[in-house]
């Protein structure tokens, strides 16, 4: 299917699978994929490797917005995918602990920290043709974003994909404590003041809960035909 030149925003609560599905639609469309998600991590990482945040759950705004100037969080493309990468490291492991979930929402908040990483994602989305998901993408970032998706979940399912990520990984994290760290991000994203996750007018909602990835790229699939014409 040839797809034109746009920008295609995708939203949501955590653990959805937004950064799963972008990367599919990427690969289907040949498209950039771009994830702030983990833009936001690897400046998480980067603050709790330096001593900027605390065991209380506190984090020290003022250095980790000091430190951004020497921050340097990019994307990497290769055969087998796209990577996260902090300087010359590639962090794709690091940033998916459950430590960097419990600091990643409130350093986020931090609007020169959205400032930083907005300003890099505009850059690389220069020309269009891509894809990224967040959870302001399509409200604050990219308001104009040619379509727009939100996608949600329901908990236990979400606890369930993020537990069993995690496993496959070797950590040992409790059920409980994933479902307890989701249900914590949800209410303090939905509750920011800087750009708080809600859905935008013209998103698209998705509801994957009972979902295959071959779904969910069939429902884009149609989802574009649709919206932009597309008779092949």
């Amino acid at each position: 299917m040839n797809v034109p030149d746009i920008i295609i925003a995708i939203d949501g609560y955590s653990s959805t699978g937004k950064s799963t599905f972008a990367k599919l639609a990427a690969n289907a469309f040949s498209f950039l994929y771009l994830d702030s998600g983990a833009m936001y991590r690897g400046v998480t990482l980067y603050a709790l490797e330096h001593g900027m945040t605390s065991k209380d759950n506190t984090i020290d705004a003022a250095a980790i917005v000091g430190a951004l100037a020497d921050i340097d969080v990019t994307f990497r493309s290769t055969p087998n995918g796209s990577f996260t990468y902090l300087g010359e490291r590639c962090i794709e492991d690091d940033i998916r602990t459950l430590e960097v979930s419990s600091f990643v929402s409130p350093v986020s908040a931090i609007p020169e920290v959205r400032k930083y990483v907005d300003a890099r994602l505009h850059a690389l989305a220069e020309g269009g043709k891509v894809v990224m998901d967040g959870r302001d993408i399509g409200t604050t970032v990219f308001p104009n974003a040619h379509l727009k998706i939100f996608m949600t979940a329901g908990l236990e399912v979400r606890a369930r994909r993020r537990y069993d990520e995690m496993i496959a990984k070797g950590q040992t994290p409790s059920f409980e404590d994933v479902v307890k760290n989701l249900q914590d991000r949800d209410y303090y994203d939905s509750h920011r003041e800087v750009s708080p996750l809600t859905r935008a007018a013209d998103a698209f909602v998705l509801d994957n809960s009972a979902m295959t990835l071959d779904e969910e790229l069939i429902w884009l699939r149609g989802l574009i035909q649709g919206r932009f014409g597309i008779l092949e």
